[in-house]
């Protein structure tokens, strides 16, 4: 790991390495498409390598999302193994990782305008021991009911597998599933449908939400070397030390503890983007912010400029992720969500209407910027001098 500024891929996340095979994926995919012609539906094929799939049938559109949450669970791992019996004696953190777990797969499919109907959770252990931990496992499940609501779906019921030797023992892998449908099909939101002009309004995000907690939880659990400290205490402005000496249990300035901030429970915007369609919007595209951070921007094939000029206001994990990483800039908008959760582009006469309705849900929203034509794709974000060109994002 680099001395001076760190990197997602030196956290072992490299996307150079990932992004072939999900491309490679895709086009075996699509040579499977014909086998839904026999049951009267046909694939929708320029959903391919979108947030969500979607098929087309005989009563409507049909999405379908297979997410995974990370490695968030393992910070709330740690902090209960920490503040067990002296802080939070009755709290497992596991009712907002539910809630991440959830948001991963509905703010994906909610992209394409497609409402979720079903979630199905996948739950694998490492030992069947992990389920002794009542408080644990009673605030999972309420923290998926809960997350359900939110999302306007059923949980249908999952899978909990023991993985024995393939899963550390007392941690877990949760993933989810989740498909719905879009009721009329004015409301099938399509990248086709960006124009010059439109208008890019930023729905703020809560926190780091469930994407770079590999690089999070690395600035949290590394140590400082015996040469680091001796060189440090002869040369500390050449060899600062970087370990945090209180691990998840550093403050951050508004007084929470670096923990407490990692876990707090994605947004789940499946209610404002549904209720800005019902209410007339013509969403041109929908983004969530989540892998790729910033870059997702430009996951729209077409070959625009996605202008930004605007930015949330900084969220105390931010300022301090980038502090003692430290973690520049390009990096940190290139793979983390910096308060951007969610985006819609739509014409600047829709921005009032969707502003109104993420006040409603209680979620700040603002327009940061707008589309433009360009002989290539490529995010400006004006206020920090960053250009992210078509290279830096291949998942499709």
């Amino acid at each position: 790991m680099s001395e001076c500024n760190m990197s997602y891929k030196d956290t072992g996340v490299d996307y150079a390495a990932m992004d072939p095979h999900k491309r490679e994926s895709l086009q075996a995919a699509a040579s499977t498409d014909g086998h839904l012609a026999r049951l009267g539906f046909s694939a929708v094929p320029w959903s391919r390598g979108e947030s969500a799939f979607l098929v087309e049938t005989p009563l409507g559109h049909i999405g379908f999302v297979v997410e995974g949450l990370g490695t968030k669970s393992l910070v709330a791992d740690a902090l209960c193994h920490i503040i067990d019996v002296i802080f939070f004696p009755d709290k497992s953190f596991y009712d907002q990782v539910a809630q991440c777990n959830v948001a991963m797969a509905v703010n994906d499919l909610i992209t394409l305008g497609v409402r979720p109907a079903v979630y199905g959770q996948y739950l694998a252990v490492g030992s069947s021991s992990w389920f002794n931990d009542e408080t644990r496992r009673h605030d999972l499940i309420e923290g998926t009911k809960k997350a359900c609501d939110l999302a306007r779906c059923t949980w249908g019921g999952g899978e909990t597998p023991t993985l024995k030797g393939i899963i550390v023992p007392d941690t877990t892998d949760l993933a989810g599933a989740t498909w719905g449908i879009i009721p009329r099909k004015d409301q099938v939101i399509n990248s086709a449908n960006i124009r010059h002009g439109d208008a890019i309004v930023i729905i703020e995000s809560s926190g780091i939400h469930a994407n770079g907690l590999t690089l999070a939880r690395s600035i949290a659990e590394r140590k400082d070397g015996l040469w680091k400290k001796i060189a440090n205490y002869f040369f500390p402005e050449k060899f600062p030390l970087r370990a945090l000496p209180d691990g998840y249990l550093t403050k951050l300035p508004d007084g929470r503890t670096y923990g407490e901030t990692l876990l707090d429970p994605t947004h789940i915007y499946v209610g404002l983007v549904e209720d800005c369609l019902n209410a007339g919007v013509h969403i041109h595209y929908a983004v969530n912010i989540t892998g790729h951070g910033w870059r997702k921007l430009m996951r729209a094939t077409q070959p625009f400029a996605y202008v930004i000029e605007r930015l949330p206001a900084q969220l105390p994990i931010f300022d301090f992720i980038q502090k003692h990483g430290p973690v520049d800039d390009y990096e940190a908008y290139g793979n983390l969500n910096m308060g951007a959760g969610f985006a819609l582009y739509v014409s600047k006469v829709d921005t009032i209407r969707v502003l109104e309705v993420a006040d409603q849900h209680g979620i700040g929203a603002f327009v940061a910027g707008h589309i433009e034509e360009s002989a290539e794709k490529k995010v400006i974000i004006k206020p920090k001098g960053l250009v992210y060109t078509s290279e830096t994002l291949s998942v499709r």
